[in-house]
């Protein structure tokens, strides 16, 4: 197999041992003799994966009781509706940090008033906001912690007065959270827990059943609880290559040791990036992610960015173009994004400023 450093924002860079674990139950899923997108997912052995993989949620993050873990499809954006409905009467307020913030915005609107706390699209969102007021009449607060465009990032658990709900589709299970500070936490799966085409949603069951309206079955959080998100048919092959991930997760020291592993990484890239003379970070130093890092080509050297786009990509570099909006360069580093690539990555950048400057 052709030797890539895949640093693409998603799907993403997942664990060889997960991809070869998944190929293995495609072909023969627990001796069952068939594949594992063939066999009924009322059948014991898929039960068995459905409650491991909630298992794992379980312990990796350790969730409290009380809280439902869902695993759901639709992706993220089922979600920016499915939260309002859920649980907004008539205000909610929201941090408006990105382009997945703005879409979740526009889908509350159609539920009730929403207030925009703060926001950061004055700078192109190349920052969180610090200091804002949260609204206590409001029926949630809703953040998205980590914004894979812009590369910024919450890093913290916030304290809200109100039930806070948080989109993590890409910084979840990089870092140890606080489940217990939120209502609801829910995101797409391919950035570190797996591939496209499940959702998962953290739920606390109390909060749920406050609405006055009427809810449909399929964006009804009450309906997949009490199915244990089989109401109709799970996507099969998406959750059991994330029970394979968090299985991996786990063998490698859990949570903590994957934020240990993620900050070294972010951080050998962005000294490179402040170091090099040839490039210039995107995002506040007191707001940049670990998850994704953006930089673009220092002003002098505006001209050699596609030259370091192919300088880069002959040395396997995969998905470092910058998003179309912002442009530039980023680097995904996902849980599964090993460290050789990043020393791949800055051994690359420091070989093109010599070249260049």
């Amino acid at each position: 197999m052709k030797k890539v450093h895949n640093f693409n924002a998603g799907p993403c860079v997942l664990p060889k041992e997960a991809i070869n674990a998944s190929i293995e139950a495609l072909k023969d899923f627990v001796g069952t003799g068939m594949s594992v997108i063939e066999v009924s997912h009322r059948s014991k052995e898929w039960q068995a994966v459905m409650d491991e993989t909630v298992a794992l949620w379980k312990e990796l993050l350790n969730i409290p009781e009380g809280y439902q873990v869902l695993f759901l499809g639709g992706g993220a954006s089922t979600q920016f509706y499915m939260v309002p409905m859920n649980f907004m009467e008539k205000k909610a307020a929201y941090l408006e940090t990105g382009v997945w913030a703005k879409k979740a915005i526009k889908e509350a609107k159609a539920f009730g008033e929403v207030v925009i706390v703060a926001s950061s699209a004055d700078t192109t969102f190349n920052y969180i906001p610090k200091k804002y007021t949260i609204p206590t009449d409001a029926d949630y607060f809703h953040i998205t912690t980590n914004n894979t465009i812009y590369g910024t990032e919450i890093r913290e658990d916030i304290d809200s007065p109100i039930p806070l709900i948080a989109d993590m589709s890409s910084d979840i299970m990089s870092r140890p959270i606080d489940v217990s500070k939120y209502t609801l936490i829910y995101g797409g799966a391919q950035k570190n827990v797996g591939p496209a085409g499940v959702t998962f949603v953290i739920v606390k069951e109390s909060a749920l059943g406050k609405v006055s309206r009427y809810l449909p079955t399929m964006v009804n959080y009450k309906t997949h609880i009490d199915d244990g998100s089989m109401f109709n048919t799970p996507p099969v092959f998406s959750i059991l290559v994330m029970n394979e991930t968090l299985k991996w997760v786990k063998r490698n020291g859990g949570v903590k040791v994957m934020q240990q592993r993620n900050e070294e990484k972010a951080m050998m890239l962005y000294n490179e990036i402040d170091r090099n003379s040839m490039f210039v970070g995107t995002a506040e130093k007191d707001s940049r992610s670990i998850m994704n890092v953006g930089f673009v080509m220092a002003e002098p050297y505006k001209d050699k960015e596609e030259a370091f786009m192919a300088f880069a990509k002959e040395r396997g570099m995969v998905g470092i173009k910058g998003h179309r909006s912002v442009g530039g360069f980023r680097a995904s580093l996902y849980n599964a994004c090993p460290k050789e690539s990043v020393e791949a990555l800055v051994a690359a950048m420091q070989e093109f400023e010599k070249l260049n400057k």
